[in-house]
């Protein structure tokens, strides 16, 4: 589970409810999921929470969401994490990586969408490589920080590394698994082919999250990018300053690292 603070919850400050009205929520889901589940008292009410939120406030649909969550990560994760060796393809793909944070100390995720093939990738696998980026995402959060920042860059991305069944793989455990998690999503060097794909994936991505995604012009990347993170926090590839870090590598620029367990 998530390592985080167990504390009066703050105030949402957003205009979608205030905080007391959002921690009677919590209280009250707290003691249906804990009366379904022994295993909802492990984590803390931060999680219940966004759990929560992506059900707009409605305490019955957020509980069962949750309830979901626990029995999927009994199963999906038995180990508690994924190590490297059960993933060891993806990993050496180095799609993913991790490094600085954006302005509002939200974490910065950089996703290549061309070094993903089809051909080469193992739904079972992958799935795990999904929920090993996510858990090290959280793990690396600053305190009182939930959601990360992702640009997603489709350059050179084509007919081999269309994945439909894969995007919606990886969509339905964020969505579902890792709700309120994301913060937004920035889609660059995105080709005419993508919004084929994009077309039939975009009915599947929830309310919440469709507005979370932004398309940016080739014209207007970094100043679009800038925007949002400060130069010295944008990676090099796009203007700014600092190098790419693979998710699996630990990020030399960043104090709030903790080492993830890996058997390997």
């Amino acid at each position: 589970m998530e390592p985080e603070g167990e504390g009066r919850l703050p105030s949402r400050g957003d205009g979608t409810g205030s905080g007391d009205s959002e921690e009677k929520k919590v209280a009250l889901m707290r003691i249906f999921v804990e009366g379904k589940d022994p295993a909802a008292k492990e984590v803390d009410n931060f999680m219940l929470r966004r759990f929560l939120r992506a059900r707009d406030l409605d305490i019955e649909k957020a509980s069962f969401l949750f309830l979901k969550y626990l029995k999927w990560r009994r199963t999906a994760v038995p180990n508690g994490f994924i190590s490297e060796a059960e993933i060891r393809n993806d990993l050496s793909l180095k799609k993913v990586f991790m490094q600085g944070f954006d302005k509002t100390g939200q974490p910065i995720v950089v996703a290549f969408g061309a070094k993903h093939y089809h051909s080469k990738r193992n739904m079972n696998e992958f799935s795990s490589f999904v929920i090993y980026v996510l858990d090290r995402i959280c793990a690396r959060m600053p305190t009182g920080q939930e959601k990360f920042t992702c640009i997603g860059d489709l350059k050179g991305w084509g007919l081999s590394n269309c994945d439909i069944r894969a995007c919606l793989a990886a969509l339905d455990i964020m969505q579902n698994y890792y709700p309120e998690r994301l913060g937004r999503v920035f889609l660059v060097h995105v080709p005419y082919l993508f919004m084929k794909a994009w077309k039939i994936i975009y009915p599947f991505i929830d309310k919440n999250t469709r507005k979370k995604f932004v398309f940016v012009e080739d014209k207007n990347l970094r100043a679009t990018l800038l925007e949002d993170i400060d130069d010295n926090q944008l990676p090099e590839i796009y203007g700014g300053k600092l190098p790419l870090v693979p998710i699996q590598d630990p990020d030399p620029l960043d104090p709030t690292h903790v080492a993830l367990r890996d058997d390997n």
